[in-house]
């Protein structure tokens, strides 16, 4: 039997009674124990004979607490504001989220996309008139071609929605020699030969001291002056300046930002005042299936271990 404490918290405005609530469904037919903490103050004491701990963040007080704690499952894809090596030296395997926002984020770049392409904005701006007045499409997104710049779980996801509309698809990431999904792949100190003729730019890869800054000038000045860029990844991995630049230029036809350099945007930040660009206040990443997702990761690692009887090789494992 396997004893898991679900920590008390949310994700994109949901609770997490909600993966304790997906769990028990999912490990009904097994001895699992489920427990969620309804606050944080309880938490240290429902850890201390816990062999799993789900959460966004384990406090070092409670950390303290979990003395027979085997695995952490943290709830968020990013694990930068772990300890990694305090879970290595306590014997305490850790993996993470990835993967959980692959469908949204993906349709939500679909989204703009379309929406981009058919000018579907102007259509529903000459509803709110009652005007019925024909106008034009920017074009069609049959036949076009799109880079995706990285390529793991969201890349691959949005990727792989575009495969019905018949593009041409450009990969760019890390390790070029792994390949991809995508038509062609280029590495990053390859970015300039991958825009070459690109019409759609998307921006799909973390933000680290390499993609900092990948996207400026010259790559902005590479693409085709009728091309999209779309970032759902980081803000200052496109360089702000170069970006307004070329599109108050007519350098850009339009950008489509979830992410902002600087974020949250300021209200007198000229951004807001473009009509070619379209700004979310970087919620892509909201699914209601957040939490059951999460809980898929576990319950096929915890079968991973019923057959191992080890803490080792786990999907997402990052420690």
């Amino acid at each position: 039997m396997v004893n898991i404490v679900v920590l008390n918290g949310s994700a994109h405005g949901i609770p997490s009674s909600e993966c304790a609530d997906a769990l028990r469904d999912r490990l009904a037919d097994r001895e699992h124990t489920v427990t969620l903490a309804d606050s944080p103050a309880a938490e240290p004491d429902l850890v201390r004979d816990a062999d799993v701990v789900v959460g966004g963040d384990l406090r070092p007080e409670v950390l303290e607490a979990a003395e027979e704690l085997q695995l952490f499952a943290c709830s968020s894809a990013g694990v930068g504001h772990l300890d990694l090596e305090e879970f290595r030296d306590r014997g305490i395997a850790v993996t993470n989220a990835s993967g959980v926002h692959g469908p949204n984020i993906a349709e939500h770049v679909l989204g703009w996309i379309l929406l981009i392409t058919r000018r579907l904005d102007e259509g529903i701006r000459r509803q709110n008139r009652r005007e019925w007045n024909h106008f034009q499409a920017f074009g069609e997104l049959r036949g076009s071609r799109v880079c995706v710049v990285g390529l793991g779980s969201i890349g691959q996801a949005i990727v792989d929605r575009l495969e019905g509309f018949d593009v041409e698809t450009v990969g760019v990431r890390y390790s070029p020699e792994k390949g991809g999904p995508t038509d062609e792949v280029y590495g990053f100190e390859e970015i300039e030969a991958a825009l070459v003729g690109v019409d759609y730019l998307v921006i799909a890869c973390p933000l680290t001291e390499t993609t900092e800054g990948l996207v400026g000038e010259d790559e902005l000045a590479t693409l085709p002056s009728d091309a999209v860029l779309v970032n759902i990844g980081r803000g200052p991995i496109v360089d702000t300046d170069a970006l307004l630049s070329a599109l108050r230029g007519n350098k850009l036809h339009a950008a489509a930002l979830d992410v902002t350099d600087p974020e949250p945007l300021p209200e007198e930040h000229p951004l807001w005042n473009l009509s070619n660009v379209y700004i979310t206040p970087h919620n892509s990443g909201h699914t209601p299936h957040y939490w059951e997702r999460v809980a898929d990761i576990l319950v096929r690692n915890l079968e991973a271990v019923d057959e191992t009887e080890e803490y080792e090789g786990l999907e997402n494992q990052v420690a």
